[in-house]
């Protein structure tokens, strides 16, 4: 016997896509806030923890050991030690260098609880390529600040060494959703030690009204693709426009198609991502995948400024996702990440806005056929923003990157096809594939002449996934 059928609005069918494709909820009845930089996240941070008067649970990939670090440190001990239950969980690899353990001790000392993600054990040796990038603080279960920003100096900036802070953007959510924000923390916390007490979280219906504004919080682990699928479904669906904000974009064959989609079907499509980055060879082969887009009509530019950490998107003048998820595998498939899609006219608006200002400390990319730049667009120039200074592709690259292991497959998939023959090259690509190549060079001479040197490695590696399934086999057993 066949379901009735009924009649479906193309309203409730992109509603029941985005569902499907993220697998969390519409939550309504929230008011929203964006924040820009450090300047405004870091003072409603700590506004935040020191109102706190039952809980404050902060999930953080780095908290840097510096002047903001400390201060923010310093504000969980004195709230610790007014009997508030503080609960911290950091990534033991994002805080391999800026901080340890002993940085958070006082904050144990003082009552607080502390748990480390993924720190090297026998049974997790395999998964240290995985990493919890969450920015996530809640207080007493009224508010949740989600964000791309991590913890430290370099968003304030050092004025008096005319270093400018570094460019990101967060959010500050009152209302129902606080509580996915919470159950999202709740789950990560209970995966690294017992969970939180019963009564802990609050439930989203329970929840007062605090606006108008409906959103989704998307929390990801490891291998679940989540935002990956919704972010695909919201650029196939586009109609009008979807500008993206990344800082370390790789982005997989799938997601450049669907890019490159969108803009041949008259869709403006925008991409702001950094010229000076923190981790260079990131920044080099993200530029691999220019021309592609380029040529479709995708438009780029990059920030001039130090560097531009946000993760953003802005679609439609209704849909706007603001949270941690950079545009790579790492962070799709490999991590815990949390963001936020609103679904909401006066914010996206707000978002445009900011973009709009954001593009005036941004250089266009164009392409370049030996000194004549030409400029592959879909549309023609229509305000200001289509009068920006432009960066021919062909100039010198360079910049800083994540040092994932899935990023490093990545690069091989970006440069293959290349490779193959199966897309023009750029002289950008050119340094790129001289590295690749004498990579190949050396790899096959140690394999000739001293091929002990390969077979160590390998050893190694057959080594740590014997323990890591030994030591799993026993934990199911035991």
């Amino acid at each position: 016997m066949s379901r009735p059928r009924h009649p479906v609005s193309d309203r409730d069918a992109l509603e029941t896509l985005f569902f499907r494709s993220a697998g969390a909820p519409l939550v309504g009845g929230n008011a929203v806030r964006l924040l820009v930089d450090g300047d405004q996240n870091y003072p409603r941070w700590l506004d935040a923890i020191e109102a706190a008067e039952r809980t404050i649970h902060l999930e953080m990939y780095i908290v840097h050991n510096d002047r903001i670090g400390r201060r923010f440190r310093d504000a969980l001990i004195a709230r610790a030690r007014a009997g508030v239950a503080v609960r911290v969980l950091y990534d033991w690899f994002g805080a391999l260098r800026p901080t340890s353990f002993r940085f958070w001790k006082p904050l144990a000392d003082a009552g607080g609880e502390v748990r480390i993600v993924n720190a090297p054990r026998p049974h997790t040796l395999l998964n240290l390529g995985s990493r919890d990038h969450r920015k996530l603080l809640t207080v007493d279960g009224r508010v949740a600040y989600i964000s791309g920003l991590c913890i430290g100096d370099d968003w304030v900036g050092d004025p008096t060494r005319g270093i400018a802070p570094w460019r990101d953007t967060g959010l500050e959510i009152r209302g129902p959703a606080v509580a996915e924000a919470e159950l999202a923390f709740a789950s990560a916390w209970a995966t690294w030690g017992e969970g939180l007490p019963a009564g802990t979280v609050p439930s989203s219906e329970s929840m007062r009204s605090e606006g108008d504004v409906h959103l989704r919080v998307v929390a990801t682990a490891p291998d679940r693709t989540s935002l990956y699928r919704l972010e695909l479904a919201a650029i196939g669906s586009a109609q009008d426009h979807i500008w993206i904000t990344d800082a370390y974009f790789m982005g997989t064959a799938v997601y450049i198609e669907a890019l490159i989609a969108a803009a041949r079907h008259g869709v403006d499509v925008r991409l702001l991502l950094p010229n000076n980055s923190d981790v260079p060879w990131v920044g080099n082969l993200s530029r691999t995948l220019y021309r592609r887009l380029l040529d479709a009509g995708v438009r780029i530019f990059e920030w001039n400024g130090t560097m531009i950490h946000a993760k953003t998107a802005v679609g439609d003048g209704r849909l706007v996702r603001v949270g941690s998820t950079n545009l790579n595998l790492s962070s799709w498939v490999g991590n815990w990440e949390l963001d936020v899609v609103i679904d909401d006219e006066n914010v996206a608006a707000q978002m445009e806005a900011i973009y709009d200002r954001d593009l005036r400390n941004a250089t266009e990319i164009v392409v370049t056929d030996r000194n004549k730049v030409r400029l592959r667009s879909t549309r023609p120039p229509q305000t200001s923003r289509d009068r920006l200074p432009r960066r021919r592709l062909a100039r010198a690259a360079s910049g800083s990157a994540n040092r994932m292991i899935k990023d490093a497959a990545l690069a091989g998939t970006a440069l293959g096809s290349a490779v193959r023959g199966y897309r023009l090259l750029g002289p950008h690509e050119s340094l790129t594939l001289v590295m690749v190549g004498l990579l190949a060079v050396v790899i096959g001479v140690v394999s000739f002449l001293w091929p002990r040197a390969l077979a160590y490695p390998v050893g190694v590696l057959s080594g740590l996934t014997a323990i890591t399934m030994l030591a799993r086999a026993w934990r199911a057993k035991w």
